[in-house]
């Protein structure tokens, strides 16, 4: 397949590698098919071979570009015993497009309810939204390319889901709102739930808005994980709060080159062992956007700004607001940045370079000097520590349990890699 997971992450310095790959596969994932059905023909004799499909059938495509201008919705449904899957025939490269931009290339339950269903390998290019899904529950998005789209490049926004595995795909260059990822809508009216957004690459979005990976309002209880997202319009991921439900997860992400924040979180979430640098406005923001912030961690993150690298708007007086064991550095603007104060938050552990309150913070040195393999504009971003580097004062309390790369955190160091690359 042209785009497994290696050839995405190509550009990056540092690997993540997750101790398992269990976190990020559905658990029907290594269920054989009942039955392979190979496909050969033309566009219209796919889309009549994809409504066929019955629980358990592996569909298998020959490689050619399917041109669908009609709108295409798949709504076939596998179970939890037998799914569906949806795939390039292997070393098949297999392209889903359509001649214009006025309908979506691909919808995935909009018509009614899917379940059980798998979409692997695939490359999805032209209409309005490459994939659309709808009332989709237990759906795996896997390894499929999607590009150059009239508006956003992957969307669930227009139903609830929830149990969406979207995993080891590339996406950019949609255009309109040009998303690479809108996730559930604004002010809760759909939400998404219970899903795994993780590995990955999301680059060049530009448009209107252009997150790379959005996930609204009312959205709780998901893992986005070791993502490789830069060159952004928008935040390369922007996360808004869960109205009180479980909280979302966001770790182990590489994220740079936004005009904007390269991330920003409203509130309820984790956000641990990050990689963000740049930001045209901040390396980090949060602040009130169709809910409050509360209930929000930000640890062990390793944070590069040429403005501002923490960003609190509206961390005043707000309830559970923890900022611990993260390196913030900024070359113009502050390390710290609290328009309206930080009353009440726990802000300890920290190493800061830049303007701003210390907040018991430990000051660093430069980045060339602490962090050698980053540079301000993302063009370099392996943010392994030097030996030397002051990041042994992070507060014990908040000592997370494995760093960007997944290796386990033994000792109290700061940032998003918990040992330098050389030896001590």
């Amino acid at each position: 397949m042209r785009f497994a997971l290696p050839a995405l992450f190509a550009t990056a310095t540092i690997l993540p590698a997750a101790p398992s790959p269990d976190p990020y596969r559905p658990a029907w994932a290594d269920l054989p098919a009942k039955r392979t059905i190979p496909f050969s023909g033309d566009a219209k004799a796919l889309v009549r071979a994809i409504a066929a499909l019955q629980p358990g059938d592996h569909l298998t495509i020959a490689a050619g570009t399917y041109q669908i201008d009609q709108f295409w919705d798949i709504t076939v449904s596998g179970t939890s015993a037998l799914p569906i899957t949806i795939s390039a025939a292997k070393d098949a490269t297999v392209v889903l497009t359509r001649s214009d931009d006025r309908q979506n290339t691909v919808n995935l339950g909009q018509s009614k309810p899917v379940a059980f269903v798998c979409l692997r390998g695939l490359e999805i290019t032209n209409g309005s939204h490459g994939l659309r899904m709808g009332a989709a529950s237990d759906v795996w998005i896997d390894q499929c390319h999607i590009h150059h789209t009239g508006d956003v490049c992957l969307s669930a926004n227009s139903h609830d889901t929830s149990r969406i595995f979207l995993t080891g795909n590339h996406l950019h260059h949609g255009a309109g709102h040009a998303e690479g990822m809108y996730l559930g809508a604004n002010d809760g009216k759909f939400a998404m739930s219970e899903s795994v957004i993780a590995r990955n690459h999301v680059h060049d979005c530009f448009g209107d808005q252009g997150d790379g990976i959005e996930l609204k309002q009312g959205s709780w209880g998901n893992l986005i994980a070791e993502n490789h997202i830069h060159d952004t319009n928008y935040p390369c991921i922007t996360v808004y709060g869960t109205a009180g439900r479980k909280p979302n997860v966001i770790e182990r992400n590489l994220c740079y080159r936004s005009r904007n924040n390269v991330m920003q979180v409203q509130g309820e979430a984790i956000v641990r062992s990050n990689v963000l640098i740049g930001g045209e406005n901040a390396g980090f923001a949060s602040t009130d956007h169709q809910g409050k912030t509360r209930d929000l961690t930000v640890v062990h993150n390793t944070i590069v700004s040429t403005t501002h690298a923490f960003r609190g708007n509206s961390w005043n007086d707000r309830a559970n607001l923890v900022l611990a064991n993260n390196v913030l550095y900024s070359r113009d603007g502050n390390a710290l940045f609290f328009p309206s104060g930080h009353k009440g938050a726990t802000i300890t552990g920290n190493v800061i370079v830049g303007s701003g309150p210390d907040a018991g913070s430990t000051r660093g040195r430069s980045l060339a000097e602490d962090l050698p393999g980053i540079a301000w504009d993302g063009s370099r971003h392996d943010a392994s520590p030097a030996a030397d580097a002051p990041f042994r004062k992070a507060d014990p309390r908040f000592l997370g349990k494995t760093d960007f790369r997944g290796a386990a955190r033994t000792q109290p160091i700061a940032g998003a890699i918990a040992g330098g690359s050389a030896p001590r």
